[in-house]
C-alpha cells in the first residue's frame, strides 16, 4: 500500500511539473524556394562551371532535406552543351524543373506570338528530363507585359498550354551578387568577399521583414511565401547560411505546389483570369498600403572589385 501511495505521489509530481512547462512555439510561416536561370546564370567564379555551381546547390539542398523548384532556359544546352549536365544533376536529385522560356526573352521586348514560340521551344527538353514540374512558368525578368492587353494575351497563351504561373512574394535580387563575386574571387580578395557575404545576408534578412510587412498589411497574416533565387556562384556559396537564416526566422520549407495552393495565388494558378497587379508591391499599391523602402545594394556592388 505504501509503495502504491509513493508511486501515485511521484506521478502527480511529474504531471504537475509537465503542466508548468510552456507549450511549444507553433509553426512559423512557410516558404517555397525557386531558382531561376538553370543551367547557367551569369559569370562563374574562377575554377567553377555551370555544372559545378548547380551541383553545389543541389548538394546543399540534399544535405539539408530542402526542396526547390528550378526554372530552365533551354538555349544553353545548344550554346554550351556541357551545361546540360547541370540539368541532369538537378533532375537526378528529384528536383522539379519549370519553363523559363527558351532564351530568357522579356515579354516586354517580344510579341505574344514570339512569347508562345519561346514557351513551346523549351518544352521538349523539359519533358525529356522525365520532369513532373514542367507546366509551371516563370516570366523572364518577371516581366508580365507592358499593358493589360498584352498581359491578358500572354496569360491566354499560358492557359491554352496548361501552365500555372510561378509567383514571387519574396525576393532580394540575389542576382546582383553574381558578377561581383566572380570578380572578387578572380582577384582573390578575401576582404571584399567577406563584405559581399555580409551584404547578401543583410539583403535576405531585410527581404523577410519587407514581405512579411506587406503580407500582414494585405491579408492580416503571413502567407506561404515564394522566394526567388538564381543559380549563380554567390548563391551557391551562400546557400547554407541562407537556409540557416530562414530556419532562424522559423520558416518551414514547402514545395511550390503547396505554397501556391493558398488562395492569394489563385490568379497565378488560373491564367484564364484577367491580369491583375503582377508583384507583391503592386498589390500593396493597389490596396493603398505603403511599401517600405529597401536598401539599394546595386551601386556598392557595382564598384566592388571593379
Amino acid at each position: 500500500m505504501m509503495r502504491k501511495r509513493m508511486i501515485g505521489t511521484l506521478v502527480a509530481i511529474v504531471l504537475s511539473s509537465c503542466q508548468t512547462v510552456p507549450t511549444a512555439i507553433g509553426p512559423g510561416p512557410s516558404i517555397a524556394l525557386t531558382l531561376d536561370d538553370l543551367p547557367v546564370h551569369g559569370e562563374a567564379p574562377a575554377g567553377e562551371t555551370a555544372t559545378s555551381i548547380v551541383a553545389k546547390i543541389v548538394s546543399v539542398l540534399e544535405r539539408q532535406k530542402v526542396t526547390a523548384h528550378g526554372f530552365a532556359n533551354g538555349h544553353w544546352t545548344v550554346e554550351d552543351p556541357p551545361s546540360g549536365a547541370a540539368l541532369e544533376r538537378w533532375r537526378g536529385a528529384g528536383l522539379p524543373l519549370g519553363n523559363h522560356g527558351w532564351s530568357h526573352q522579356s515579354l516586354e521586348s517580344i510579341s505574344v506570338d514570339q512569347f508562345e514560340q519561346e514557351l513551346l521551344r523549351n518544352e521538349p527538353l523539359l519533358k525529356t528530363l522525365g520532369n513532373p514540374g514542367w507546366r509551371w512558368f516563370r516570366f523572364p525578368f518577371l516581366h508580365e507585359g507592358k499593358d493589360i492587353a498584352k498581359r491578358n494575351a500572354a496569360r491566354s497563351v499560358l492557359a491554352r498550354h496548361g501552365y500555372r504561373i510561378a509567383a514571387v512574394t519574396m525576393d532580394f535580387s540575389d542576382w546582383q551578387w553574381t558578377a561581383p563575386y566572380a570578380r572578387c574571387t578572380a582577384n582573390g580578395d578575401a576582404a571584399a568577399i567577406a563584405q559581399l557575404e555580409a551584404s547578401y545576408i543583410d539583403a535576405a534578412r531585410e527581404s523577410i521583414a519587407h514581405s512579411r510587412q506587406l503580407a500582414h498589411g494585405l491579408y492580416g497574416h503571413d502567407i506561404p511565401y515564394v522566394l526567388l533565387l538564381h543559380v549563380g556562384g554567390m548563391t551557391a556559396n551562400m546557400l547554407p547560411q541562407l537556409l540557416r537564416l530562414y530556419r532562424d526566422e522559423r520558416f518551414r520549407f514547402v514545395t511550390l505546389n503547396v505554397a501556391q495552393s493558398d488562395p492569394i495565388y489563385r490568379a497565378d494558378l488560373d491564367p484564364t483570369l484577367a491580369a491583375g497587379p503582377t508583384s507583391f508591391e503592386q498589390r500593396a499599391n493597389a490596396a493603398g498600403i505603403a511599401v517600405p523602402q529597401r536598401t539599394d545594394h546595386g551601386p556598392a556592388l557595382a564598384k566592388l572589385c571593379a
